[in-house]
């Protein structure tokens, strides 16, 4: 798909640069529209985290949404939304805005580190699965 490797593309720039060009500021928003102005966004606002629980070393990506806090998994390329399951799943986009973001502030650097100790982990990954499972009902 050309809209990955275009992200592709911008995001390995952005992670030596530690910036977003105005140019490829402009690709991502010409190839992504809405989804990249949302996702901008939540980088603007520092509303990606990063959880690292100790000692294990496990990271966990959560992003703040409308509707709440979604795990993402960028390597597997999956987010908790609707929009991943009613858009991406259907193969109408290639990633929903928390996806998108989240890759952008993690090329830039640009987001909350939490520590916790891994006893909170099982705590908080419930806490997460279960607002998904409210809004589905």
């Amino acid at each position: 798909m050309e809209e990955r490797l275009i992200l592709e593309r911008v995001l390995d720039e952005a992670r030596s640069e530690r910036q977003l060009s105005r140019t490829n500021w402009e690709r991502l928003r010409s190839t992504f529209g809405e989804r990249f102005d949302r996702a901008w966004r939540l980088v603007q606002e520092r509303r990606v985290k990063r959880y690292t629980f100790h000692p294990s070393g496990r990271v966990v990506w959560v992003v703040v949404g409308q509707g709440g806090e979604y795990q993402v998994y960028p390597r597997a390329g999956y987010c908790g939304c609707d929009d991943f399951y009613f858009r991406v799943v259907d193969g109408e986009t290639g990633l929903c805005y928390h996806l998108l973001g989240q890759r952008l502030a993690e090329a830039l650097g640009s987001y909350d580190r939490v520590e916790e100790d891994d006893e909170a982990h099982r705590l908080l990954t419930d806490e997460w699965r279960a607002q998904i499972r409210a809004e589905e009902d």
